[in-house]
């Protein structure tokens, strides 16, 4: 950013301390009747292992639970860094998602069972096949939550969430930023 702007590298970094909290996404409101978000948890990278858990390759990651909303695509909460060993149902409820999503219906993958989302069929014990409208309402179920993978995409373009070597709550600020600066690109 320093050399973008012209400034030097301690001025950018004081900047950017004062500006982060401001670029955070506020706190969503009681949503409308009409309104259904979309859950999902991502792995970042950090270097923090105060609040990261190594995990399937080796790399100390963060699990950060993102929700949007379905019709605006714009990101609605971000909950607290967990370790990235934890699952996305126990995930959901410990970064307090769960109270910005209170209040409208909220579709999630397979990874959410017993948390009361809307997840896809799954085939029960000894049944071979799912019913046909089974397998239609798990067509829609996918089309609907592509929403928020191509939303994790876009934030994960920022080369701060590849490597983060921000320490404490910075990582949640962050994605925080990354998070107001993706919904003012979508409202233009």
């Amino acid at each position: 950013m320093a050399p973008l702007f012209g400034v030097s590298k301690s001025a950018a970094d004081r900047i950017l301390d004062h500006l982060a909290p401001l670029l955070a996404i506020s706190p969503a409101r009681r949503p409308r009747k009409d309104t259904v978000y979309i859950v999902d948890g991502t792995l970042v990278p950090t270097r923090d292992r105060s609040i990261a858990a190594s995990g399937k390759n080796y790399r100390y990651s963060t699990n950060l639970q993102v929700v949007i909303d379905a019709n605006s695509h714009l990101v609605v909460a971000i909950g607290t860094p967990l370790p990235g060993s934890r699952n996305d149902c126990r995930a959901f409820a410990e970064s307090g998602v769960d109270r910005a999503c209170r209040g409208a219906p909220v579709i999630a993958d397979g990874g959410y069972q017993g948390t009361g989302l809307f997840i896809p069929h799954r085939k029960q014990r000894g049944q071979t096949h799912l019913s046909p409208q089974q397998e239609a309402e798990n067509a829609v179920h996918r089309r609907a939550r592509a929403r928020v993978e191509h939303a994790l995409s876009r934030l994960k373009n920022w080369k701060i969430l590849r490597d983060c070597r921000l320490k404490g709550t910075g990582v949640h600020q962050a994605m925080l930023g990354i998070a107001r600066l993706h919904n003012l690109a979508l409202t233009g």
